[in-house]
């Protein structure tokens, strides 16, 4: 007679489908803002001070008008260069870029990449229902990938 010491086989579980990585569980939601009336003193004051890139635009009323990134400024520091001025009185409204594209809350990470590498955008704006809840960064996107499982891919 002959016995079988492999033991009690575990059942296969069902493989679940995995749950989709979005935008809205890795971007920042606690976002630095500038307005239009904020100069560009103001802004690279708040940069440096941050160690950000970059920083939407809002109105009065919180509502998305522009995006204004360091790139933006050095158009004003070169501008003082020339005209010999340590400082930097314009406004953000001459300098930021107002056609912005933004990324749903709900739209992939794979999806979002892709949108970084075919736009070679830093940041992207997130509106939900046309309002800012929060900004997705290259560096986001990348922080996030070596913690991803072998399963959510």
């Amino acid at each position: 007679m002959v016995k079988s010491f492999q033991g009690v086989r575990m059942v296969a579980s069902k493989r679940t489908t995995p749950t989709p990585i979005l935008v809205r569980d890795h971007m920042s939601t606690n976002l630095v803002t500038f307005h239009p009336e904020d100069t560009i003193d103001q802004v690279l004051e708040v940069l440096t001070r941050r160690k950000i890139s970059g920083a939407p635009v809002v109105d009065e009323s919180g509502g998305l008008v522009g995006i204004i990134s360091e790139v933006d400024c050095l158009k004003e520091i070169i501008k003082g260069k020339y005209t010999n001025t340590p400082k930097f009185p314009a406004k953000v409204k001459e300098h930021m870029t107002s056609e912005v594209i933004t990324l749903s809350p709900d739209l992939s990470l794979f999806d979002a990449a892709g949108k970084f590498l075919e736009l070679k955008k830093r940041r992207f704006p997130v509106l939900k229902d046309g309002k800012l809840v929060g900004q997705i960064s290259l560096s986001d996107v990348i922080r996030a990938f070596p913690k991803l499982k072998s399963t959510t891919w």
